[in-house]
Formats: C-alpha cells, sequence, structure tokens
C-alpha cells in the first residue's frame, strides 16, 4: 500500500522549516494573527492550483501515452532523490524574517494566492511526488486530487501552527535550531528512500 508511505513523506515535507513557514511568520509580524490567518489561507489556495495543474496535465499525459507517463514517474523519483540529498547536505541556518509592511488580511490573502500559486518549485515538486503515488486499480485524476490536496492540507495546518507560535519561532533557541536540522535531515532521508524505492517499483498505471 503506497498511501502510507506517502502520508509519512507528506507529513515530514509539511513540517519541515521552508519558505512558506518564513513567509506567514513574516506576515504575523507585520500585521498580526489575522493578517497571518490570511497569508495562510491564500497559500492554500494556491497550493490547490498546482494540485489542478497536476490533475489535469498528468491526466492529459497518461491519456497520449502510458509510456511518457511511465517516464515521467522516472524523472519523478529521480527528482525525489535529488531533493533528499539537498536536505541532508543543507546546511541548516537560522530563518531570516524579511521585513515586510503591512497591508490588511485582504491584500495579504490575496498576496499568499499569488506567491504560492507563481511558485515553480511547487510546481514541479507536486508533478514528482504525486505521480508516485497512484494505484493503478484507480482513477488517475481522483487520486491525485486527494493526494494533492492531503498536501497542501498539511502544509497549511503547520503554517497556521507557525502563525499560532510566531513571537516563539522569532526568538533565537539552539534547542530549536537542533530540531529544525533534525527534521531536515530525517526529511532528505525519507525522500532518499522513497525515490530509490519508487524509482525500482512497479510503473504501469490503468487508463
Amino acid at each position: 500500500m503506497t498511501f502510507i508511505p506517502f502520508l509519512i513523506a507528506a507529513i515530514l515535507l509539511a513540517i519541515t522549516p521552508g519558505p512558506g513557514i518564513t513567509y506567514v511568520v513574516a506576515r504575523t509580524v507585520a500585521g498580526g494573527r489575522s493578517e497571518g490567518m490570511a497569508s495562510c489561507l491564500g497559500t492554500a489556495l494556491g497550493g490547490l492550483f498546482h494540485v489542478a495543474a497536476a490533475a489535469l496535465g498528468l491526466s492529459l499525459l497518461i491519456a497520449r501515452s502510458a509510456m511518457l507517463f511511465g517516464i515521467v514517474k522516472y524523472v519523478g523519483a529521480a527528482y525525489l532523490i535529488y531533493l533528499g540529498i539537498r536536505l541532508l547536505l543543507r546546511k541548516h541556518e537560522a530563518a531570516d524574517i524579511a521585513p515586510v509592511a503591512s497591508h490588511g488580511a485582504r491584500r495579504a490573502f490575496r498576496e499568499g494566492i499569488l506567491v504560492e500559486a507563481l511558485n515553480v518549485k511547487t510546481a514541479l515538486f507536486f508533478l514528482a511526488f504525486l505521480p508516485q503515488f497512484v494505484s493503478p486499480d484507480h482513477t488517475l485524476i481522483p487520486q491525485l486530487v486527494l493526494l494533492g490536496s492531503i498536501c497542501v492540507t498539511l502544509n497549511t495546518l503547520v503554517d497556521v501552527g507557525a502563525v499560532l507560535a510566531a513571537t516563539r519561532l522569532l526568538k533565537s533557541s539552539t534547542a530549536r535550531a537542533a530540531r529544525a536540522r533534525l527534521l531536515t535531515r530525517t526529511s532528505g532521508a525519507v525522500m532518499l528512500g522513497l525515490g530509490g524505492y519508487l524509482a525500482l517499483a512497479r510503473r504501469t498505471i490503468a487508463l
């Protein structure tokens, strides 16, 4: 069953410190909790845009050629290995919370959508990550939408948690830095292992 490995990887990736958490915390610092929450909602909708794009694009791809879709899965597995290596080699530094001006919750919401929707790295990740966990016994699009929505939900929950704990996140803490390094290394190892496992797994899928 591929759902459990997917869920483990999705959770680890969601809780690994990254630009998304830094962005919503910066918004919280600038405009308070309401602006931070609005930015979380915006990035969630922007993430769903990538889910829809991946589902439609990959479904069209497999409709044209199952073999081509298989190639995409191999490339995706290689990309996951690449992400894992990068996480393992990454030198963790304290995230810089860039100062931003407060412009209200509505603007934070709109900007959150644009920031995530225009994020090329998110698009590449969904195209590489989601196809690895689809089942050959079920139709493609509902699976991609479900898995992608789970990823977006987990990321949003972590962002909301970051907003609620923004004051603590901004304080320097050696213990917190050590935990962040551990999460990063763990996520890297999981992605590396998943990439290798999925590259060797069966690649067939029903139309």
